[in-house]
Formats: C-alpha cells, structure tokens, sequence
C-alpha cells in the first residue's frame, strides 16, 4: 500500500482527465522543475550509454553478471553508465561502472512500492514523472542496451525505436541480449515486417547478441567513433549559471 510519503510525491489525479486550471498550471510547474532538475545535473556528465533490464533479476542471476562486466567493458572506454537507478539489472549495470572507475548515474523512479537508488551510483536524481525520466535518459545518451526485462524496459525500448525510425533521434544503436528471451519479440517483429507495418531498413540501428563477447564485437567500433565525436562537443561551466563540472574518474586518470 503507498505510504503517506508516497501519496504526497505521486499525483495520481494527473492523468484522469480535466481538472480546476490552477491544478493543471501547478503540474505545468511541478513539470518544468523535474526537467530543470535534470538538465543541471546531467548537462556534464558525458557521453552516456544506457542499460535497460530487470530491476527483479538477483546478483546470482547470470544476466546480473552480464550486465555487469558488459557495464565494465563500456565503462573502461571512457562512457558514463546510465541506468534508471533502481536495483536488478540496473544495479549491475551501475556496479560496473563503479568496478572500473567510470561515472555512475541514475535515474530513479517514485513509485507507490518505493524503489530505492541502488548503492552504486555517482549521481542520484529522482523523478515523479516517467516520462520527464525517460526524456533524459534519452536526451544524454548515446547508445541502449536492453538487457531481459519486463513491461518497463518494453516500454523504453519500442519508445527509443519509434524516435528513431521516425527521424527523432538519429545514429542511436540499440543492442538487445539474450537471443532466447527476445525471440518471441523479434518474431512478432518480423511478423509486423512481413505484414508491411514496419520496414526492416528501419530496424538496421537494433542489434542481438547473446554474449558479452559478442555484444562486445557488436558495439566496439561505434562506441569508439561516438567517443571520438563526442570529445569534439565541449561545454565549460558558466559561473551565472552557478555550475561546477566534475571530471569523471576515468577522464581524471588520464
């Protein structure tokens, strides 16, 4: 049952339709002050790649460690590791970043079961809203990898790829493990293929693996190009607008 807490951080009213104007402007406001939120708080922390997965796998579970060294493996070209902060999948995904020395970040989620951050995480934001969540994990990112989950981690993944087969988002490649989880998924994409709903050229920016050898191979020439751009894209703290950048630990090793 939600906690009075919980009652208090979730407007349950927003999406029920219509409701007096100054509730609808508050929201606008509430709205604006998540996004805001976020924009300070990510607008250095690098060039990003994000796990998606599970928050329900276990540490002993093997896509646990897979995530995990697969986290290591991005973490040590220099990437910051995002996750949307809760525990699982995204736990593990944070954890290697921090086995490696590479920056952790995290979005995290109210919920009425409250999610807590995971204990791996560099920087912690918390939002009320998915949507204003999934906007910036979106907005600082530059790769996906969708480890198994469920209706969430759906829910991100068909989000991403209708933003980038509609020309949203562009050179935005999209790696799934786990052949055996995601067959059913792929075969009813194959059937929307074959039935004309969608076009195969616009799926040419997902890839599968089923090992982190293989997700490796898959991601290792585009992550290096997309590091190497992405060190042409430089922005200095601006005193007025009272920030102060931190390297990520990978960049101060250097």
């Amino acid at each position: 049952m939600p906690t009075p807490r919980d009652e208090q951080h979730i407007d349950l009213s927003f999406l029920e339709g219509p409701r007096p104007r100054w509730k609808e402007f508050k929201s606008v406001l509430s709205i604006s002050r998540e996004f805001i939120m976020g924009f300070r708080k990510l607008h250095f922390v690098g060039p990003c790649v994000t796990f998606f997965g599970s928050a329900r796998f276990k540490e002993d579970h093997p896509y646990y460690e897979a995530t995990r060294e697969l986290a290591q493996r991005i973490g040590r070209v220099g990437f910051t590791i995002m996750t949307g902060g809760g525990p699982g999948l995204m736990e593990a995904a944070n954890r290697g970043a921090r086995d490696v020395g590479a920056r952790s970040i995290g979005c995290n989620i109210v919920l009425p079961q409250e999610q807590d951050p995971n204990p791996y995480l560099d920087v912690s934001l918390t939002f009320e809203r998915f949507f204003v969540r999934k906007v910036l994990l979106l907005k600082y990112s530059m790769c996906f990898v969708v480890m198994p989950g469920g209706a969430g981690t759906l829910d991100e993944l068909f989000e991403t790829i209708t933003l980038i087969q509609t020309g949203k988002v562009k050179d935005f490649p999209i790696l799934l493990y786990g052949k055996d989880y995601w067959k059913p998924m792929l075969e009813q994409i194959d059937h929307m293929i074959a039935e004309g709903t969608i076009g195969r050229e616009e799926l040419k920016f997902v890839f599968v693996a089923d090992s982190v050898e293989e997700a490796t191979a898959l991601l290792q020439h585009r992550l290096v190009r997309m590091w190497q751009e992405a060190k042409g894209i430089k922005d200095a703290p601006k005193w007025w607008f009272l920030e102060n950048a931190k390297k990520s630990p990978v960049a101060q090793k250097k």
